[in-house]
Parts: structure tokens; C-alpha cells; sequence
């Protein structure tokens, strides 16, 4: 495996390596056709240059082969090899004719040339001609030989070569400079994501209160930091909330379990008859065992993820006033009044759990309501959803707690008082129902002030739960 390091670097030199070759790839061909056109015209202009210098060594006297034949020598130097005949024919000057040991060798240097920059050049030896006039008649003509098509000259070559040096010394610097650039960029990145691993293992073996605080302008390895980070916070409080049910279920058990085992012991033993009211209590703490392992069984049946609908279309005005009206003699036994009020509200949904969720949230809340409480149920709906609110003045809940209250076992009652704590399930319920019907529930609430809870349902098979 390849680090995000190497990767980085690897992929800023590769870029880099890529681009230079194409840029220098590009910049021959396009500077190879643009600087054999130059040649090419280059060679026309010194051609039409010393046939106009031949053409001044002409006068009525004829031709003066002194001078051109300095022009001569001089042009077979750069390569022009210059032929002049008079009006008659005859020969006035020959470049093979006064050096053609060096016409010959400028010729084979000049092939050497073009094979050492095109392996498969295919040149020869070329004449164009050009006649002399002088008023109304020629009086002559210049022959000039080149090594053609085109050729390079020494200067020329050596500028194609200083070209091709500089780009390859170009592409040597890029690459150091991406080498570099790619090693500080790819350190930038990868050091901080190196040390939310470390923070991720850290939280793997155990350690859940660790947590990264790296800082980076990168959007993506902040959120990486934070995601990180949430995740450490939710796994500690989850651990905190099993070993919370851990104590409560292993409370839960131990008192009546040790109840009916002093209790038989006593009567084993003699210390005590064996009579109606003693076993009276024996059994009944065994059916306070039996009735947590039923709320056990209830909390497996109503998983978010195993909760079976069987929806219909019914209005939940209609059905919180029915459920209000059935509880409304515990409220008065207790005396806690409870009022209502709504409008109508048809959704489609699974009629008998949502009955549960308003039974679990009306006992809830006189479970927590004083004497002299109110508690307060209404049903309001819009074109999407329906919402049902329970609003009691009663014991609220604590701010710390307020997170967790949905929880499988929570009770915010540390005492673990059965009057007032419960098996700490009902509401862990009624949001398994909730969410299984893709609503949300709401809570609101203060210390001595009360509480507030909305459970919110869309009215067809829609998901408003985010």
C-alpha cells in the first residue's frame, strides 16, 4: 500500500513531468515549421541579396570577375555557391570552378547538419537561377547552389539545441520544484489526518475520551476533525448509558431476587412459618421479575428496524380525544387536570401504536405532574403533516439528561424510585413508533417548570424525521 503522501507527491511530479512534455512537444513542432519557414525565406532573401550584388559588378564594359569573385568567396562561406554567365553563356566565374574541394566539403557539412537533426533526411544539391537585366535586354544570368530543400546552418543548429537544453533544464526544475511543493503540500495533509487515525486507535482500544484538535484551512479534514471528535463524544455517553442500564437492570434484578431468596431461606430454615402472606410476597416479586423481562420483550419488538406498520387512514383528533377521555379518571384520582383541544387531522398510519404513543406520553406526564397540576393535549395539521403536543407544569426534566431520555433504560430519578421512575422504556417506544412512521418527536423542558412533547407525522408515506 501507498501512502496519501507518496500518492501526492508522486501525482504533483507526474503533472508536472506530463505538462513539460507536452509543452515542449508542442513548442518543436510549432517552433520547428515556424523556424523552417524562416530558413526557407531566409534563403529566398540572401538569394535575391547576392544576385542584386552580382548584378552591380555589371557596366558597359562588361562584366568584372575581380569583384565577383570576392563576392563569390564569400558567399561559399555560408553556404551560397554562385554561377554567373554572360548574355553569350559563357562563364564569368565559378564557384566549383576557382574551390571545389571546399564546395564539396561546405556541401557534405551542410548534409551532416540536417542528418543529425532528422535521422531520415533526404537532401541534394540544388541551383536556382536568376536572370541580369539591363534596360530592355539581359545581359546575363547568376546560377546559385545550395544544399536544399532548406538547410541548417552551424547558428542555427546551435539555437535548436540551446532551445531543447532550456526546456529539459526547465523540465529538471519543475520537477524539483514539484518534488518539493508536493512533499510540504502532502505533509500539510496528510500530518493532520495521520493524527486523527492516531485519535481514531486511541478511541479503538478503549480510550473514549480522547479527541483531535487539529486546525487546518482544509474544509474536508476539519470536518474529518469534528466528525472524529462527535463520534468520541457519542460513543462516551453511549458507554456512560450502558453502564448506567448495566446498574439499573442489575438493580432491577438483584432487589426482588434477593427478597424471595431471604424470604425462602427464612422459611427453609425455621426462622419463618410458612404462611399465606409470605408467599403473597414472594410471588409478588416474582411477578415484578416477570413484568421487566415483558418490558424487556416489548423493547425487542419495537427496534426502529423490526417494527411492523399496518396503516389505514384515521383521524388523530378523533383518537386523542378518545385516548384522553379513558385516562381522564386516573388524572382526577391524582387530581391533575387535563384539558384539550384540536382539530381535525386524518393521516395514514398504524392506528393502535399511535394510541400507544399518546397512552405512554399522557401517563408520563401525570406520572411527573404534582397534585394540582394541569396537563395539556392538543392536534393541529397542515397540508403535510399532523402534530400532537403534550404539555404538562409538572417536574420537568434536567438539562444533562434531556439528551439521553430516549435511551433504553434511562431515568433521569437517580433514586430509581419505581413510583416515579419507571422501567425507563416508554419513551424509548415512542420514539421506535415515531420514527417507524418517519416523524420526529420533540421535547422541550425545565427543572420545576414542566415539559413539552411533540411528536410530528406525515399525513401519507412521506419521511419528515430530518
Amino acid at each position: 500500500m501507498v501512502s496519501l503522501r507518496a500518492r501526492l507527491s508522486a501525482s504533483y511530479m507526474w503533472s508536472i513531468l506530463i505538462s513539460i512534455i507536452v509543452v515542449g512537444v508542442l513548442a518543436n513542432l510549432f517552433l520547428e515549421r515556424q523556424f523552417r519557414n524562416y530558413i526557407l525565406k531566409n534563403i529566398e532573401n540572401r538569394n535575391r541579396q547576392l544576385v542584386s550584388l552580382v548584378s552591380q559588378q555589371y557596366s558597359q564594359n562588361g562584366w568584372s570577375g575581380a569583384k565577383i569573385a570576392d563576392i563569390g568567396i564569400t558567399s561559399m562561406e555560408e553556404g551560397l555557391f554562385i554561377r554567373v554567365m554572360d548574355a553569350e553563356g559563357r562563364t564569368v566565374w565559378d564557384a566549383f570552378t576557382h574551390n571545389n574541394g571546399f564546395c564539396r566539403e561546405m556541401i557534405a557539412h551542410m548534409a551532416k547538419n540536417m542528418a543529425s537533426r532528422y535521422p531520415n533526411w533526404r537532401g541534394s544539391y540544388m541551383e536556382s537561377e536568376y536572370p541580369v537585366t539591363r534596360g530592355d535586354g539581359v545581359v546575363g544570368k547568376v546560377l546559385i547552389g545550395y544544399y536544399g530543400p532548406f538547410y541548417y546552418r552551424d547558428t542555427d543548429l546551435a539555437f535548436i539545441n540551446t532551445l531543447n537544453r532550456i526546456l529539459v533544464g526547465a523540465l529538471l526544475i519543475a520537477l524539483v520544484f514539484a518534488l518539493v511543493t508536493g512533499t510540504v503540500i502532502s505533509r500539510r495533509i496528510s500530518n493532520p489526518i495521520t493524527r486523527v487515525i492516531e485519535t481514531a486507535r486511541e478511541m479503538a482500544a478503549g480510550n473514549l475520551k480522547a479527541r483531535s484538535h487539529e486546525r487546518t484551512d482544509i474544509k474536508e479534514i476539519n470536518q474529518l476533525v469534528r466528525s472524529i471528535n462527535e463520534l468520541a463524544e457519542a460513543l462516551e455517553n453511549q458507554e456512560k448509558i450502558r453502564k448506567r442500564l448495566t446498574a439499573d437492570v442489575a438493580h432491577e434484578l438483584r432487589t426482588p431476587l434477593s427478597t424471595v431468596q431471604s424470604h425462602l431461606e427464612a422459611m427453609i430454615d425455621g426462622i419463618w412459618e410458612v404462611d399465606k402472606n409470605r408467599l403473597k410476597g414472594c410471588h409478588a416479586e416474582i411477578l415484578r421479575l416477570t413484568r421487566m423481562v415483558k418490558d424487556l420483550e416489548r423493547l425487542s419488538k419495537y427496534d426502529s428496524d423490526r417494527v411492523i406498520l399496518s396503516k389505514k387512514p384515521f383521524d388523530l383528533n378523533q383518537l386523542a380525544e378518545q385516548v384522553v377521555t379513558n385516562l381522564r379518571p386516573e388524572f382526577e384520582n391524582k387530581a391533575v387536570t387535563l384539558d384539550y383541544s384540536g382539530e381535525p387531522a386524518v393521516l395514514t398510519a398504524d392506528e393502535d401504536k399511535i394510541s400507544q404513543v399518546i397512552i405512554n406520553l399522557l401517563v408520563n406526564s401525570l406520572k411527573f405532574t404534582p397534585k394540582g397540576g394541569s396537563v395539556e393535549v392538543n392536534v393541529k395539521a397542515s397540508d403535510r403533516w399532523v402534530e400532537l403536543q403534550v404539555r404538562d407544569n409538572g417536574a420537568g426534566i434536567a438539562p444533562e439528561d434531556l439528551p439521553y431520555i430516549f435511551e433504553r433504560f434511562y431515568r433521569g430519578d437517580k433514586s430509581r424510585n419505581r413510583s416515579t421512575g419507571g422501567s425507563g422504556i416508554g419513551l424509548t417506544i415512542i420514539k421506535a413508533i415515531v420514527d417507524a412512521h418517519g416523524g420526529r418527536i420533540q421535547v422541550q423542558s425545565e427543572v420545576n417548570q414542566g415539559s413539552c412533547f411533540k411528536v410530528i407525522l406525515p399525513k401519507g408515506n412521506g419521511d419528515i424525521s430530518k
